[in-house]
């Protein structure tokens, strides 16, 4: 499947239709009334979810003439978090949108756009928590409830190429990339051999959100899944962070990665095109590379090569939003438990190739994995996908990070450690902020 979008860039707008009608409904725990009636709801661009989503809204509104769903893809344009945004500030956001970005919750959150999900509904909790298990609590709100529902993860595992290896001497059934160390000296064997131009190239701009692609999941992996502020403050100047920090910061050195920004498609291009040996991607990048490159899958490396089963990864995830210009939300609430049953997640699997957020998925997915052996290997890795801290201003501390890595490590200016240090000291004092 195609590569649906950048994190933090999928879509944009069309002006909304704001749900209507509403018929009697029970009272929320928070005071508030539920009503049931008409809703609308917005789904990705990503030609693999507007087939699923389209299956799902008629199979709902077969069975539920009072309770129509109106759906529509979001069109391409401004990012899909601008649109939003201002939907939030009109008032006539849809009562759903599929993808709502993790790392945008705080900011719709703050704009009073989000429906407090734990304490809206009875059983708001206790679905989540039942389909989701610990991975949900990597959601939560500093105030301890959730924003969002979670929907989907795409861990990210480091992709090789079987025939580059091959021609540098390597054995592309047995790789040896499990240490920070085994991947420079394939790197320094794939130089040297010519077989292809760089080792390791994933996006290389100085966005924020490419640290994404390249610091963050293997950082997540080398300290036992530590998000990138924990317990109140910048955590990546810790012995683990330094360790990863160095490790690319040689890359760039050795010339094994390139700070150029790549011709062709920035994220999927370069391993694709087979001018890089190895490549970051989530499942949906077996599609980007199926029939271009031959491939094998691996978990990402970490300084000291922690076994496959504890590895933690970037989850690339994309959440469910239910927002507060919804007229009928107990219909809101009912269509995502019924998008979210084994049934429709399995489809969602099928269709899209992405991973539902949800501890069964080995068990409701069993005979489909066996016969997809590249999911399988992305399969055991969703328990263990981590996402973005849910904090405010993350877009300037994403950014704070990002400066500082394309001075210490994509140029190698300055000592690393100060450089890393002085950049926590000011994400520190956004957190303390609020």
């Amino acid at each position: 499947m195609k590569r649906y979008a950048g994190v933090l860039a999928l879509a944009a707008l069309a002006l909304p239709l704001a749900a209507c009608g509403s018929s009697g409904g029970d009272a929320a725990p928070d005071g508030g009334e539920l009503t049931s009636g008409p809703i609308s709801i917005w789904y990705s661009t990503n030609e693999q979810e507007i087939e699923w989503a389209e299956a799902v809204v008629e199979a709902w509104n077969a069975d539920h003439p009072d309770e129509q769903v109106t759906a529509a893809a979001i069109p391409s344009g401004k990012s899909s978090e601008d649109a939003i945004g201002a939907a939030i500030t009109a008032g006539n956001t849809p009562c759903l949108v599929y993808n709502t970005a993790p790392a945008a919750v705080p900011a719709f959150q703050k704009q009073g756009g989000l429906v407090n999900i734990s304490k809206t509904f009875d059983d708001g909790e206790s679905f989540i928590t039942e389909r989701s298990g610990d991975a949900a609590d990597g959601f939560r709100s500093p105030d301890g409830d959730l924003y969002q529902v979670p929907w989907k993860a795409n861990p990210f595992m480091l992709y090789y190429n079987k025939d580059v290896f091959a021609a540098a001497g390597l054995d592309p059934e047995n790789p040896q990339l499990a240490t920070y160390d085994d991947v420079l000296a394939a790197a320094a064997a794939v130089k040297e051999s010519g077989a292809a131009d760089y080792s390791l190239y994933p996006p290389a701009s100085g966005d924020y959100t490419n640290s994404l692609f390249d610091f963050y999941p293997f950082f997540l992996a080398n300290s036992g899944g530590t998000q990138l502020v924990s317990d109140g403050a910048a955590a990546f100047t810790s012995d683990e962070g330094l360790e990863t920090l160095e490790f690319w910061k040689t890359l760039y050195a050795e010339g094994y990665s390139s700070a150029e920004a790549y011709s062709g498609d920035a994220w999927a291009g370069p391993f694709a095109d087979g001018v890089s040996a190895m490549g970051i991607a989530g499942p949906w990048g077996a599609g980007a590379f199926d029939g271009k490159v031959e491939y094998g899958v691996v978990p990402l490396p970490t300084a000291a090569g922690t076994a496959a089963e504890d590895t933690y990864t970037f989850g690339d995830s994309k959440n469910v939003g239910l927002y507060t210009s919804c007229e009928n939300k107990q219909t809101a609430w009912d269509f995502v438990k019924f998008s979210m049953d084994a049934e429709n997640d399995l489809a969602l699997l099928e269709t899209t190739g992405q991973f539902p957020t949800r501890t069964d998925v080995d068990a409701i997915a069993a005979d489909y994995l066996a016969t997809n052996p590249v999911l399988a290997t992305f399969a055991a890795s969703v328990p263990l996908t981590v996402d973005v801290p849910n904090v405010a201003d993350a877009t300037e501390m994403w950014q704070t990070f990002r400066d500082a890595w394309g001075q210490a490590v994509q140029a190698g200016e300055g000592d690393l450690e100060e450089t890393f240090s002085t950049a926590a000291d000011k994400i520190d004092a956004l957190i303390a902020q609020g």
